[in-house]
C-alpha cells in the first residue's frame, strides 16, 4: 500500500466524486477570522464536522451497550458550535459524503489543533468502496468543557492505495454502516 498525494486525492475528488464537496486547497481563514483549517493537504484531506452533534449525557443513568445501545443517551444540538462536558464524548458527522475506491483504505486522525486542547478524534477506517457522511467520535479527555467548531476541521483523512483491488469489499459485504446520512449510533 502507497500514501496517495494532493494530486491523487483531487484526481479522484473530482473524476469519481470520492469527496464531496471538495476543496481543492487548504482553507485556513474565512470571513477574516482564523477557523481550524479544512481542505486538501499534501497527503491527506482534513475534513469538516457539521453542525449537528450528539453529546453524551448521563442524565437518564444509561449504560453503553454496543449491542443495545440506546437514544436516550444524548442530547442533540445544533449550532456553529458544541460544548462537550468533561471527560465525556460526542458524537458528529462530516460535512463531506465519502465514495472510497474499490483498491483504497483510508485512516482518520484528529487535527493536532484539538489534540493539543486534550480533545481526542476516533474515526474506525473508511473500507474499501464505503461510502457515506462519517459518523466522528470526539472525546473530551480534560477535565474542563471544550468547544468544537461547526463547519470546520476536525480530522485528516489519509488515502492509502493497494497494489490490487480487494476481493470482497465493504459494498461488497453490505455494511452495516454503508451510504450513512445521519450521525449513525452503534448497530449490532
Amino acid at each position: 500500500m502507497s500514501l496517495q498525494s494532493d494530486r491523487w486525492i483531487r484526481k479522484m475528488a473530482k473524476e469519481k466524486g470520492m469527496i464531496e464537496p471538495f476543496v481543492d486547497h487548504l482553507v485556513r481563514e474565512e470571513d477574516g477570522q482564523k477557523i481550524v483549517s479544512y481542505g486538501l493537504s499534501s497527503f491527506g484531506y482534513d475534513l469538516r464536522v457539521s453542525n449537528e452533534f450528539k453529546v453524551f449525557t448521563n442524565l437518564n443513568n444509561s449504560l453503553i451497550d454496543p449491542k443495545d445501545f440506546t437514544q436516550d443517551a444524548f442530547v442533540d444540538v445544533i449550532g456553529p458550535e458544541c460544548i462537550i462536558p468533561p471527560n465525556s464524548f460526542a458524537l458528529a458527522k462530516s460535512v463531506e459524503y465519502f465514495r472510497i475506491p474499490r483498491d483504497v483504505l483510508t485512516l482518520c486522525i484528529g487535527k493536532s489543533t484539538y489534540a493539543r486542547c486534550g480533545i481526542i478524534v476516533n474515526v474506525t477506517p473508511f473500507e474499501p468502496e464505503w461510502e457515506g457522511y462519517v459518523t466522528l467520535e470526539i472525546s473530551n479527555t480534560t477535565p474542563l468543557p471544550a468547544k468544537i467548531y461547526a463547519n470546520e476541521g476536525l480530522a485528516q483523512v489519509l488515502f492509502y492505495q493497494g497494489s490490487e483491488e480487494c476481493e470482497v469489499s465493504y459494498a461488497d459485504r453490505d455494511g452495516k454502516y454503508m451510504r450513512q446520512t445521519e450521525i449513525t449510533l452503534p448497530v449490532a
